[in-house]
């Protein structure tokens, strides 16, 4: 059933991200590292702030799901390397499909998304089995 909702899931993160966005004209990126977090802090930028939370929300349910497909606790570094492939997959669909503004930035939230909601899920996991015993 897990493996069914990561499905879901993916499914819609890449239509919200990707495919109903318009194209234009050229591509976007933007390559330096922590730039939104610059801009959050030198430039008191909160919308920047928003999405900079927002992206690592949008990644906490895959890393929940993650260990519930598995049907056990699942290593938070395997948890970063699913969000990091899952967001860089979204990300170069932006840039070669000119639908989005690539950037190194949402793959670092994205991917701390994942990890903290695989952490979640673990204790959820743990709590149940201790209970069990």
């Amino acid at each position: 059933m897990a493996v069914c909702v990561i499905v879901l899931f993916l499914g819609v993160v890449f239509a919200s991200t990707v495919f109903t966005r318009r194209a234009e004209a050229a591509a976007s990126y933007q390559l330096d590292l922590f730039w939104s977090w610059k801009e959050v802090f030198l430039e008191g930028n909160k919308g920047l702030l928003l999405e900079n939370i927002l992206n690592v929300i949008l990644f906490l349910p895959l890393g929940f799901l993650l260990p519930a497909a598995r049907g056990r606790r699942l290593g938070l570094g395997w948890a970063c390397l699913c969000g990091l492939v899952v967001s860089a997959a979204i990300e170069v669909c932006q840039l070669v499909l000119r639908r989005g503004l690539f950037e190194w930035d949402d793959m670092v939230h994205n991917s701390l998304g994942c990890i903290l909601g695989c952490a979640l899920m673990n204790a959820v996991l743990i709590k149940l089995s201790d209970r069990r015993k």
